[in-house]
């Protein structure tokens, strides 16, 4: 049996067939397109052709895209939606997208806060109001609205408002209709939960759209026999269905896919991974195998979520970046980019922009396009700005350590020629030939996770009964989500005391991940 893996990006996309033994046996990049599903297509098309594999053995096919990312930023195809807040009268104050931007302020076709809710003690605020809520839902049905963001004061504590309103959502708009709970989505913080819940509502087409689009490419290319998985954010993989239920969760599955197939290329469990592409060059951190997860709320096009992220630095550096001469004669690199483009504007391909990957080619640390091209450059011209990209990267490994020692780094992407070998804070510097394709091949070994997270008093349930429920209740998720069992270990744990808290109350949360069924 092979595994088809897929990641698109914003220069190019990139598809790798991987057999039983997790050995590579064909890879392909391909130029992005702006109908993303011919990138797809020609991707599917061109590693089959390479590889010769019979059509019907392969038995698995995962796609990591950008595309909900894009959605958000470009503000396009975007569904309507009503909001729905649980926690009138304490939470009047701030109504929902209280500081969106007005352009992105339209997906709400209505809101509403109704009473209800919880203190975080678990106490209830006030009887959940059904009436109300009924009479909201009844005015989306009329006006056709088919998603619909549901959020509550302190929900991760208890979701029962959240849970019965959902209920009653269906019950007066149809089971068909796609309702987005906050408990489900983000973590502690009503108005970053409610903001990540709101776009995982407006994002169910997008998602609908990207899942149907990637079944078809497979079936046009005659792939029929493979189960189909989306990559998500954390590393690992989810099915078409949690998918459509659950899109923002492929935001920044990008750079997830790249750390782990870098983690897989080079056997490192823990390292700063950098991953340059045409445009931006993205740094992460292997932990344990997996990408060590932000602690911070995050900004999505504007918004502030806090729904789980990894920990990722992006900076304006690519193989496409434009080197620029100033007056002073300083050197600067990027951030503007020549992107999917480079091979008809960079020097080196017969263009008339200087890229850094043109920096590369004339001092001979790339063999690409045609070097007489660059012949010209003047040698300390091309020092400068490779002193200029050393300066950018160094500066942002610096970003991502937690400590002043020096760390293992991989390099990853099609970009990671313009980079030099030897970098400050840096204790080995690893690059595998198929490195240009980590993010394909990330998507293709990606496992099957479940998360457990709860807050738990200790004194009602002694801790280290409390954690070993909580491991087994994270297992027992891996493996509903697709993981085979004898499999599935834990890969992340922690409890954190809450000391505003009644109690000995603690944050517990457990990643548990196995291979996939």
């Amino acid at each position: 049996m092979y595994k088809l893996g897929i990641d698109v990006g914003g220069t190019n996309t990139d598809a790798v067939l991987i057999d039983e033994n997790l050995n590579v046996v064909a890879s392909v990049k391909q130029h992005t397109t702006f109908n993303i599903y011919d990138g797809i297509l020609n991707a599917v098309r061109a590693v089959l052709e390479r590889s010769g594999v019979n059509r019907g053995e392969i038995g698995q096919a995962m796609l990591g895209t950008t595309q909900c990312t894009n959605a958000i930023v470009e503000r396009r195809n975007l569904a309507p939606i009503g909001i729905l807040r649980i926690g009138a009268p304490a939470s009047r104050g701030i109504p929902p997208m209280v500081d969106w931007a007005e352009d992105l302020k339209g997906i709400a076709v209505k809101t509403a806060i109704v009473s209800g809710g919880f203190e975080y003690d678990g106490k209830e605020l006030a009887p959940f109001d059904r009436a109300a809520a009924a009479a909201f839902f009844e005015e989306l049905k009329a006006r056709q609205v088919r998603s619909v963001a549901i959020s509550c004061v302190f929900s991760t504590v208890r979701n029962d408002h959240e849970l019965e309103a959902a209920r009653l959502c269906r019950e007066v708009m149809g089971e068909d209709v796609h309702v987005s709970i906050s408990s489900e989505i983000g973590s502690m913080g009503l108005i970053e939960r409610e903001n990540a819940t709101i776009l995982n509502a407006a994002l169910y087409k997008v998602a609908q759209s990207f899942t149907e689009g990637f079944a078809q490419s497979l079936a046009d290319e005659g792939v029929t026999n493979a189960q189909i998985y989306l990559s998500q954010n954390d590393g690992t993989l989810m099915t078409m269905d949690y998918a459509r239920r659950y899109p923002i969760l492929t935001i920044a599955c990008g750079p997830t896919n790249s750390i782990r197939g870098a983690c897989y290329l080079s056997q490192l469990k823990n390292a700063i991974v950098i991953d340059v592409g045409g445009t931006t060059t993205d740094l992460g951190v292997i932990q344990n195998g997996f990408p060590r997860e932000s602690g911070v709320a995050v900004t999505i096009g504007g918004v502030r979520t806090n729904f789980r992220m990894p920990d990722v630095v992006s900076i304006g550096l690519g193989g496409g970046s434009i080197v620029r001469q100033r007056e002073d004669g300083t050197v600067t690199v990027g951030p503007d980019s020549v992107g999917y483009q480079i091979t008809e504007k960079a020097l080196c391909f017969g263009g008339d922009v200087c890229t850094a990957t043109d920096i590369a080619v004339r001092l001979g640390m790339a063999e690409l396009g045609d070097k007489k091209r660059v012949a010209h450059l003047d040698e300390s011209f091309a020092r400068k700005a490779l002193a200029a990209i050393r300066t950018l990267c160094e500066d942002a490994i610096d970003a991502m350590k937690v400590s002043s020692d020096n760390v293992d780094v991989i390099l990853v992407g099609g970009g990671a020629i313009i980079l030099p070998q030897d970098l400050a804070g840096a204790k080995s510097v690893t690059q595998h030939a198929f490195g240009g394709v980590a993010n394909a091949i990330g998507s293709a070994i990606s496992k099957v996770s479940g998360t457990y997270e709860q807050l738990i008093d200790y004194d009602k349930t002694p801790r280290d009964e409390a954690l070993a429920r909580a491991r087994a209740d994270a297992v027992e998720l891996a493996v509903a989500a697709g993981a085979i069992r004898e499999t599935v270990e834990i890969i992340d744990a922690e409890d954190v005391p809450l000391q505003y808290y009644p109690g000995n109350t603690a944050r517990v949360k457990i990643k548990a991940a196995g291979d996939l069924a």
